[in-house]
């Protein structure tokens, strides 16, 4: 079972994908299942921050930073992207406590 995710989970971009910028937004190949994936532009912006392990609390803080949302919801909104992404095995999850 993957660990779950918290705002001191610990999470980067999984090996096996490929990815590229398409006019801000990213399209993801999932080289495993040979499946596509398409992210907004704050989607893409989240993906470009998980290029190098990264706390969540980090990410949620930056995205709070750079766009117009309120830091509840960037959390609830960021939390549920990477759910999304780890069941599609798209990034890998640390739990970050012991650091």
């Amino acid at each position: 079972m993957s660990p779950a995710i918290s705002d001191r989970s610990i999470v980067v971009v999984a090996k096996d994908q490929v990815s590229c910028d398409l006019a801000g937004e990213a399209a993801i190949l999932n080289i495993k299942n040979g499946v596509y994936y398409g992210l907004d532009p704050v989607g893409a912006r989240i993906w470009s921050l998980m290029q190098e392990p990264r706390g969540v609390a980090e990410i949620q803080t930056t995205i709070t930073g750079e766009y117009d949302v309120e830091p509840e919801r960037a959390g609830r909104d960021l939390v549920e992207l990477l759910e999304k992404l780890l069941a599609e095995g798209l990034i890998e999850v640390k739990d970050g406590s012991a650091a």
